[in-house]
């Protein structure tokens, strides 16, 4: 799993690209979620794509990278 983020500002960086993904199509992460294996259909979801994306954050299914800031 991915590493847990401490940083507010991080939480929120990373959740809103993730809503930006799911907003163009990208597939929820989500068990509840998944397609159906004999149909492949995917159940319509009750919850905003923004609180979508913040459960897939907080339940650590989304894989972040941060740029190093360079040393002055």
């Amino acid at each position: 799993p991915a590493p847990p983020i401490e940083s507010r500002f991080l939480y929120v960086d990373v959740a809103a690209q993730r809503a930006k993904q799911l907003r163009r199509g990208a597939v929820p992460r989500l068990q509840e979620l998944a397609p159906d294996p004999q149909t492949g259909v995917r159940p319509v979801p009750k919850n905003k794509l923004e609180r979508i994306a913040m459960r897939e954050v907080d339940g650590q299914k989304i894989y972040y990278e941060t740029k190093k800031k360079p040393r002055e």
